[in-house]
C-alpha cells in the first residue's frame, strides 16, 4: 500500500511556515504487531492560520498531536520530517526538545481534569513551565500566572485554587492560560472544547480565536465537530485510517466536501433551518477501520455509499478538488459525479486552475 502524499497549499502565505510536517509515519510496536496509526500526513501551518483536523475516534488526530512535540510513549516509531521554526523536532537531541516543548510549542490536552495536578494550587501549575523555561523568580512566575489568569478571563484570585474547585470551562481556560505561559508560537489544542456545554464552548472558541489573532499564533485544533472547525479555523483537513483525505477552506469542506468521508462527517450533524437533517440526521454504517488490519485499495471503500469496484484494490491519493482543495478519491475529476453533499444531491467536481 503506497503512502499518500499532502501538499497543502496555504491561502495567500507563501514565506517560511510556521510548521511543516512532511510524510509523517507513526507505528506502534514493530515487527508483526506493528500499527500504523498515522501514514504519510503533510500539513503546513503559518503564524497567524488556524487548521482544524477532523476525523472520528481512532483515525490518528490525537497521534499526530502528540507526535509533533514528541509525547508518544516510547512503543512508538516515527518517519519524516517535523519542521518547526525549519528545525526537525524528531532530530532533536533531548535538552533541545525540552526547551522547545512550552516556549516553541504547546498542547492543550484533551480533558482538563485529568491534565491538572489535584493536589497543586492552579497559580503553581501555570508557574512552573515558566520557572523552567524563562529566567524568571518565585513571585514574578505567580504574577505571570495571574496575568495568565484574567487573559483568559478568571480572575487572579483563582490562582489560590485547586482544580476541582473550577468548572469544566474554568479549567480548560486554565489549560489555555499554561499552554500561553511560555509565549508559543504555535498551540496545539486537542479537543479543547469535550464535554462543555454550548454556552461554555462558543465562549473557549472565541477566547481561541482571539488569543491567535491578537498574538499572531499558529493554531492546530483537533475535533470529530466539522461544524466547529469550519466556524473556527481557515483550513480543515479531514482523517481517515491515519491519512488525511480531504483538504481545504474550512467552511468550504463542511459546506461541499469532496469526499464521501468528508460529507458523511458532515452530515451527521444536525443543521438549523433543515428540517430533515433536524428529524433524520444521517449517519455512516459501520467502524472505523482496524489500523492493524487496514483493508486494501481505498480504507474507505467498505463503508463509502459510492464506492466503485476499482476502489478496493487501487489506493488513491489526495488529488486537485478545486481551487486550494485536495480529495482522495477517484471520482474527484473534472466533471466526476462526487458522493453527495451533506444536504443531498449528487454534484459535480470542478478542477479549477
Amino acid at each position: 500500500m503506497t503512502a499518500v502524499k499532502t501538499e497543502t497549499v496555504t491561502e495567500g502565505g507563501t514565506g517560511h511556515p510556521l510548521l511543516e510536517v512532511r510524510d509523517l509515519h507513526v507505528t506502534y510496536g514493530s515487527g508483526a504487531l506493528a500499527v500504523p496509526a498515522v501514514r504519510g500526513v503533510d500539513l503546513r501551518v503559518d503564524a497567524g492560520q488556524k487548521l482544524g483536523i477532523a476525523g472520528e475516534s481512532g483515525c490518528g488526530k490525537s497521534t499526530l498531536a502528540l507526535a509533533l512535540l514528541r509525547l508518544l510513549p516510547a512503543s512508538a516509531t516515527l518517519r519524516g520530517e517535523i519542521l518547526l521554526d525549519g528545525e526537525d523536532v524528531l532530530t532533536m537531541k533531548w535538552g533541545r526538545l525540552r526547551a522547545v516543548r512550552w516556549a516553541g510549542a504547546s498542547i492543550v490536552f484533551q480533558g482538563a481534569m485529568h491534565s491538572l495536578n489535584a493536589v497543586h494550587r492552579i497559580g503553581d501549575q501555570i508557574a512552573e513551565p515558566i520557572l523552567l523555561h524563562r529566567p524568571s523568580t518565585p513571585a514574578a512566575a505567580r504574577r505571570r500566572a495571574g496575568e495568565l489568569l484574567e487573559q483568559v478571563g478568571l480572575p487572579a484570585a483563582r490562582a489560590a485554587a485547586y482544580p476541582h474547585e473550577l468548572s469544566g470551562g474554568q479549567r480548560q481556560r486554565v489549560m489555555i492560560a499554561m499552554a500561553l505561559a511560555c509565549d508559543p508560537r504555535l498551540i496545539i489544542a486537542d479537543e479543547p472544547t469535550t464535554a462543555l456545554d454550548v454556552m461554555i464552548q462558543a465562549q473557549i472558541l472565541r477566547l481561541i480565536e482571539r488569543l491567535v489573532a491578537d498574538q499572531d499564533l499558529g493554531l492546530i485544533m483537533i475535533s470529530h465537530d466539522l461544524a466547529v472547525l469550519s466556524d473556527t479555523c481557515d483550513r480543515l483537513s479531514v482523517m481517515y485510517a491515519g491519512r488525511v483525505v480531504e483538504e481545504g477552506p474550512a467552511r468550504q469542506v463542511h459546506e461541499n466536501a469532496r469526499h464521501p468521508y468528508g460529507s458523511a462527517l458532515s452530515a451527521a450533524f444536525p443543521r438549523i433551518g433543515d428540517l430533515s437533517s433536524r428529524h433524520a440526521p444521517r449517519g455512516l454504517p459501520g467502524d472505523p477501520p482496524d489500523p492493524a488490519a487496514l483493508p486494501s485499495g481505498c480504507t474507505f471503500h467498505p463503508r463509502c455509499p459510492v464506492a466503485l469496484d476499482s476502489c478496493a484494490t487501487e489506493d488513491q491519493e489526495l488529488r486537485h478538488a478545486g481551487q486550494d482543495r485536495r480529495a482522495a478519491c477517484v471520482l474527484v475529476e473534472p466533471g466526476a459525479v462526487t458522493a453527495s453533499g451533506p444536504h443531498g444531491g449528487a454534484e459535480e467536481s470542478r478542477s479549477i486552475s
